[in-house]
């Protein structure tokens, strides 16, 4: 069952902004996981494989935001987030054994307990892990549910993609959401983790027909990472099965917890439907 949680943290000192990097986030990730189970941290830590989880990146806004008429989230931060500023951050878990390995971390918060994050101390003051109208990134949702509710008809995707996404192609980077990126990537997730494989799958019927995106670029002091952000209207075209129709429907709709593409564990790739 894919849960898509969002912990609400208040720090308690100025966090310089070389450290609201993916990578600062994916350490602390990963220190929250050691605290309750420290073999579960260490192989997480340790695995090259693709990984039950993903991360955002740190928020300070609790809306959607648009420039230029894209909608995204903060990807990076140019200034330090000041003390005291209420900020949000979304653990998306795919795997139910992985949610179970953590029940106690959710259970047992301590809101007067300090994480650090860098040189600053956060407290997490809540977690939500139902839609909340001030908070639609926070949901759950089994895959047996997601399956049977998406639609056997509907022909029309519309994916936007939040932070900047990029997807590997042999030894290089193509940041162009070609259907082959996108839903390869979403079935690879859905397979790995649903328990109801898609074994007879086709993006053959898939054509984007709308395309609003742009290019961002997140830097830190190690890497640059170059990736697009924005809408992508993708339309079912010909004679195709229901069955097929309903797959692609919940993909798509997985979309919110999997995200796709490169370093979704450090904040890339945040992707979810929209309905027009």
């Amino acid at each position: 069952m894919p849960h898509s949680l969002i912990l609400n943290l208040l720090p308690q000192s100025s966090i310089p902004s070389q450290f609201l990097t993916g990578r600062h986030l994916h350490a602390l990730f990963l220190t929250l996981v050691s605290s309750v189970d420290h073999a579960l941290g260490d192989r997480l830590h340790d695995s090259t494989a693709d990984k039950a989880f993903t991360l955002s990146p740190l928020q300070t806004d609790f809306r959607f935001y648009k420039r230029r008429g894209i909608s995204k989230l903060q990807h990076s931060h140019q200034i330090p987030i000041s003390a005291g500023t209420p900020c949000w951050w979304r653990i998306s878990l795919l795997d139910d054994t992985l949610f179970s390995q953590l029940t106690q971390l959710w259970l047992n918060l301590n809101p007067n307990h300090p994480w650090h994050l860098g040189p600053a101390d956060l407290y997490i003051t809540s977690i939500q892990g139902t839609p909340q109208s001030s908070q639609p990134w926070a949901n759950a949702c089994s895959y047996t549910q997601l399956y049977e509710q998406a639609s056997e008809s509907d022909r029309a995707i519309d994916l936007t993609f939040f932070t900047p996404t990029a997807f590997r192609q042999g030894k290089f980077d193509t940041t162009l959401p070609t259907r082959e990126c996108v839903f390869n990537s979403l079935l690879s997730r859905w397979n790995k983790y649903s328990g109801i494989e898609f074994s007879q799958f086709s993006i053959e019927s898939i054509f984007p027909s709308f395309v609003n995106i742009r290019t961002e670029i997140v830097a830190d002091s190690r890497s640059k990472f170059i990736g697009i952000v924005g809408d992508v209207n993708y339309r079912i075209l010909g004679e195709i099965e229901p069955t097929q129709i309903k797959q692609l429907n919940a993909l798509a709709d997985f979309a919110l917890y999997a995200g796709v593409g490169r370093k979704t564990t450090m904040g890339m790739g945040m992707i979810r439907r929209s309905y027009r």
